[in-house]
């Protein structure tokens, strides 16, 4: 009865408040023009005065009659009056004392009464719903920036004419920005505490907003930036202070040290002639760029033959080194990767130094480096020349007439050792020798010939041979795909089968011609041996004669990639028995990190897809991307199930174990791939990371299989330094799951995932990558980029509006 009395009463009031409070939120005085305003603002504070007191008038205090009388109202009988009634004749005898018993049963059953303030008679237009209509849209989509203009606007009109309003809030605001290189978030000045020391590295901005007149900024840090004498501003770049009005701030300028670099070991020559250089830099800020700078070292070559001369001048090599995209600078860990082969100074001495900027542009460089520049070598003897003269010709020019004379001595009586195709070249160059000055173009260009002309006496048809393998995987992959007779896919298979063979052979001759290289696939750690090569064609084969061709083609397209970046290496896999090799496990191990990495690749696509159907207001429909995502998603199972069929160790524990988080990983990929079809994100990107956490549990378990195999063969005292290169065949994948480590660097990122170890590597400073994550330290480091990450101001308002809700949530 209390709130049916408040509504009936002051129901206007409360509307025209909640009518107000809109406008203010929303802005809306800002369409009111300003010699409007003032009528406006008297009009409705005369509505609201006057619905106040019609209120008052109206209201009337609840009295204790009035509420026994309206619960009586709703009982039959009106038992609460019956029980309050005296009997007026015949006394109070039995009868009387029946009714009243009875009254009271019916009074027991009385309930709260439900309010009605009859609004619906009283405002038949719905004056209160359009109030309560606008209240809840200012509450929604105003703000406090708009109320204030609001309240500003009407404060003005009541400013006498020629006069000025004191400001009600801050008479100055102030800032404190420090370079965008160094990654600091932006101070408020106004919300610092009393006495507390501002520290900002060198070159911040500090600048301020005055309102109105009469204060004044001083201070002895730096340079001012600009004239505006409402817009103060200047470079810190000492220590000092600064006061305004009746504040001081005493600042520390942080002085921006100098970065600082190193190189690693001495650089390594890969088997394809790359050269590969570990290196370190830091800075207390972060480092910007960096670089490697390679110049001829003249000290310490060998001054003879071709060399004998003045070489011509030639610019030092300058190579970017790799940084991180996005994260922490400030303690870098990378490796540069680059292919100097057919630089003039390859395989010459040289000196290495590595230099370093941070973001004012300070420069660091590493002590100079004397090494010899990684480059292809060549073997076989007519390649090794040519390479010599071609090395010779980009020394100087003046070469010309000495190279001319040994290309006459190498191609003297060419027949049996010399192709006629390769001869005339050759007999063309010294032509070009001969007749005039070489220009730099031809020089060039004849650099360029000899080059190919060597590659091509060196691999001795290898491209052919390459090239014919793939051409028949082609025709088998065609056959297998347009349901070609048995017969035709049998003789298809059986020229793979010969060409494969001629592929190996010539790998193998390659490989005896420098006994010090390891003949591997993709990379140093990772070893493909003979009898694999033959138990993947045998595969094929046995999936062809059960008649399951899709599983064929998938395995012979997985077949060609390998084959493609393989080289041999001899006698491995030799009297082990039953197929079970360190090769064996190590292509193993290969297959299912790859498998792992484009597992990863799918879940940072699907999270990224799923970020724009928020953006877009469509979680839970289907994306453009949905379906090409589950389809990937599905060849990628196929895959894994090749790969679980492959797996060695069966019948051991830790080969049924490997084999176990397999299957889980497949049954994790079909679920993700059906909710990537329905357009459930999230659901993917669950079940995509159960299928991630199964592969590695797998890949553990086979790593842990390879070391108690290396156990026993240590015990035996048998092929213990084979042992070791088992080791390293194993590479990131065996090691990365118990050591973490790769030629002694981290083979996981922060989130746990595998890094590729193809082309250049960079890892942080302060990763989580050794092997096992400590989930704390993972969760801290997330939680510190997110506290970086939302004091960008360049960042959008949605996206530091979504870092703070996650500050706040954990």
């Amino acid at each position: 009865m209390l709130w049916e009395r408040l509504a009936t009463a002051f129901w206007p009031l409360v509307t025209l408040l909640a009518l107000l409070f809109a406008c203010l939120a929303l802005d809306l005085l800002a369409f009111v023009p300003a010699r409007a305003l003032l009528w406006l603002a008297a009009g409705v504070l005369v509505a609201v005065i006057a619905a106040a007191i019609w209120g008052g008038l109206r209201f009337r205090r609840v009295r204790r009659a009035e509420v026994v009388d309206r619960v009586d109202r709703t009982l039959p009988g009106r038992p609460l009056t019956a029980l309050s009634d005296r009997a007026a004749i015949g006394g109070e005898g039995a009868l009387w004392q029946a009714h009243l018993a009875q009254m009271q049963k019916v009074a027991l059953t009385a309930q709260a009464v439900r309010p009605d303030a009859q609004l619906s008679r009283r405002d038949p237009f719905a004056l209160r719903l359009v109030g309560l209509v606008a209240l809840a849209m200012a509450m929604i989509f105003g703000g406090v920036s708009e109320m204030g203009r609001g309240v500003s606007a009407l404060a003005s009109t009541a400013s006498p004419p020629g006069g000025e309003l004191a400001p009600g809030g801050p008479s100055w605001e102030g800032w404190a920005e420090p370079p965008a290189y160094t990654r600091r978030p932006t101070i408020y000045l106004n919300a610092l505490p009393e006495g507390e020391r501002l520290e900002l590295p060198k070159g911040s901005a500090v600048t301020f907003r005055l309102y109105g007149s009469g204060t004044e900024v001083t201070q002895d840090i730096g340079a001012a930036l600009g004239d505006d004498p409402l817009a103060p501003g200047m470079r810190a770049e000492k220590s000092g202070r600064i006061e305004i009005g009746d504040r001081r701030f005493d600042v520390n300028v942080l002085p921006d040290l100098p970065p600082a670099i190193r190189a690693g070991s001495q650089p390594v020559r890969r088997a394809d002639g790359r050269m590969v250089q570990d290196y370190q830099a830091e800075d207390d800020h972060g480092v910007v760029t960096a670089k490697a700078v390679i110049d001829l070292d003249l000290t310490g070559i060998d001054r003879r033959f071709g060399l004998a001369v003045e070489p011509e001048p030639r610019e030092a090599v300058e190579l970017l080194l790799p940084m991180p995209r996005n994260g922490d600078r400030k303690q870098i860990k990378g490796q540069l990767v680059q292919d100097l082969s057919r630089h003039p100074w390859a395989n010459l001495p040289v000196k290495l130094s590595l230099q370093a900027a941070d973001g004012i542009e300070q420069m660091a460089s590493s002590d100079p480096m004397q090494t010899i520049l990684p480059g292809r070598r060549f073997f076989q003897p007519l390649a090794a020349s040519l390479i010599e003269m071609r090395r010779d010709l980009l020394w100087s020019r003046e070469n010309a007439g000495r190279s001319s004379a040994i290309l006459r001595a190498v191609t003297w009586q060419p027949e049996g050792f010399v192709d006629q195709r390769l001869y005339r070249e050759l007999q063309g160059a010294v032509q070009i020798l001969d007749n005039n000055e070489l220009t730099e173009k031809q020089r060039d260009d004849l650099a360029e010939a000899l080059w190919q002309a060597a590659i091509q006496l060196e691999d001795g048809g290898l491209s052919d041979a390459l090239a014919r393998m793939q051409q028949a995987q082609q025709k088998l992959s065609e056959a297998i795909r347009n349901g070609a007779s048995q017969d035709e896919i049998q003789r298809l298979m059986d020229e793979l089968k010969e060409a494969t063979d001629a592929y190996t052979r010539m790998l193998a001759e390659q490989g005896k011609r420098d006994p010090g290289e390891r003949f591997t696939r993709d990379q140093p750690s990772q070893t493909i041996t003979g009898d694999q090569i033959q138990q993947m064609m045998d595969e094929i084969q046995r999936l062809m004669n059960e008649g399951r061709m899709a599983e064929a083609q998938v395995l012979l397209e997985q077949f060609n990639r390998m084959m493609e970046n393989l080289q041999i290496r001899q006698g491995q896999g030799q009297g082990q028995g039953e197929g079970f090799g360190e090769g064996q496990q190590g292509g193993a191990m290969n297959r299912l990190s790859d498998s792992l990495r484009e597992q990863q690749r799918l879940s940072d696509e699907a999270f990224r897809d799923m970020q724009e159907q928020f953006s877009q207001g469509q979680i839970g429909q289907p994306s453009e991307n949905s379906g090409d995502l589950a389809d990937r998603q599905r060849q990628l199972r196929e895959e894994l199930g090749q790969q679980r069929g492959l797996l060695p160790g069966q019948g051991s524990e830790d080969g049924d174990s490997a084999g176990r988080q397999l299957d889980e990983a497949g049954r994790a990929m079909e679920h993700a791939e059906q909710a990537l079809r329905d357009g459930d994100m999230s659901g993917a990107m669950q079940r995509q990371a159960d299928a991630i956490q199964s592969m590695r549990e797998g890949m553990r378990a086979l790593g842990s299989m390879m070391d108690q195999r290396q156990g026993e063969a240590g015990e035996d005292g048998e092929q213990a330094t084979e042992s070791q290169d088992g080791q390293r065949a194993l590479g990131g994948q065996r090691n990365g799951s118990q050591q973490g480590q790769r030629n002694g660097e981290p083979t996981f990122d922060p989130l746990g995932r595998e890094r590729g170890g193809n082309g250049d590597v960079i890892v942080g400073g302060d990763r989580i990558g050794e092997g096992e994550i400590d989930p704390a330290r993972r969760a801290r480091d997330l939680l510190d980029e997110i506290r970086r990450r939302s004091g960008q101001r360049d960042r959008s308002e949605e996206e530091r509006g979504y870092l703070d809700r996650l500050l706040d949530r954990f």
